[in-house]
């Protein structure tokens, strides 16, 4: 009941009930503020790489980002190591690979936590991946930045070895 009289009080307007429109929708805009407060400060949940999530390339391929078009091997997404298909979005003029081409690409680096043995935890900043042919061999001859150890056990030796870094 109390909630038809302030969403008719809310159309009615000011001019026919004055202060007690204005302290209705007050009280109805400082719940909704403090909603949108508690819901906003929980911590962003990190998901898997599902379609449709755009990825740093961290190689020298001359592809810039990509947008996953699916994940191979998995129903809710991709994770470290796993191997995607993805369209070029960005790209260098005198890369090897050009916008709007369709790749596959292996997870190196994902925002979502991923345990390992030992009971750490590995997460990172972005979501970034290295693309590779149909056989699994790297497309670029560099991998820039930190790249997971985990990769050795997906079979993806090679990008380890091109690394610069293996976290």
């Amino acid at each position: 009941m109390a909630a038809m009289f302030a969403s008719r009080c809310s159309r009615v307007g000011r001019s026919l009930f004055g202060g007690l429109g204005n302290s209705l929708s007050g009280l109805s805009r400082t719940s909704n503020d403090m909603i949108c407060s508690n819901f906003c400060s929980q911590q962003q949940q990190r998901t898997f790489i599902q379609m449709r999530t755009v990825l740093k390339v961290v190689d020298n391929s001359g592809a810039k980002t990509v947008m996953c078009i699916q994940a191979l091997k998995g129903k809710k997404g991709a994770r470290l190591g796993d191997t995607i298909i993805a369209s070029v979005k960005e790209a260098h003029p005198n890369g090897k690979v050009k916008k709007g081409k369709v790749v596959y690409g292996v997870v190196v680096r994902a925002a979502m936590q991923r345990g390992r043995c030992d009971g750490s935890e590995v997460k990172f900043d972005d979501n970034a991946v290295v693309l590779v042919d149909k056989q699994g061999q790297p497309i670029g001859t560099r991998v820039f930045g930190p790249v997971p150890h985990e990769l050795r056990q997906k079979k993806h030796v090679k990008i380890l070895t091109l690394a610069e870094h293996i976290a």
